[in-house]
């Protein structure tokens, strides 16, 4: 878990779901089932897609260095996230 993906989570969840009500509305269906079938899919789909632009990121940043563990037990001294 890396923070973030926590904050693209929100981005790409209210993204996936307000283009997803534009093209709802654009198509005529103006009803709140369109509003919750909407946000029900960007809640759905947010997490998944923020991690996978996550790691293209990190995967592409030439400065960024995955600090890969040891042993089986995490560092006692290293960050909670």
């Amino acid at each position: 878990m890396d923070r973030l993906a926590l904050y693209l989570t929100l981005m790409s969840g209210s993204g996936i779901a307000g283009t997803l009500l534009i093209v709802f509305f654009a198509f005529n269906w103006y009803s709140w089932t369109a509003i919750a079938v909407a946000a029900g899919i960007g809640l759905v789909t947010a997490w998944p897609s923020a991690r996978m632009v996550s790691k293209y990121i990190k995967d592409n940043d030439p400065l960024f260095h995955r600090r890969e563990p040891k042993g089986i037990l995490p560092d006692p001294s290293g960050p909670e996230l």
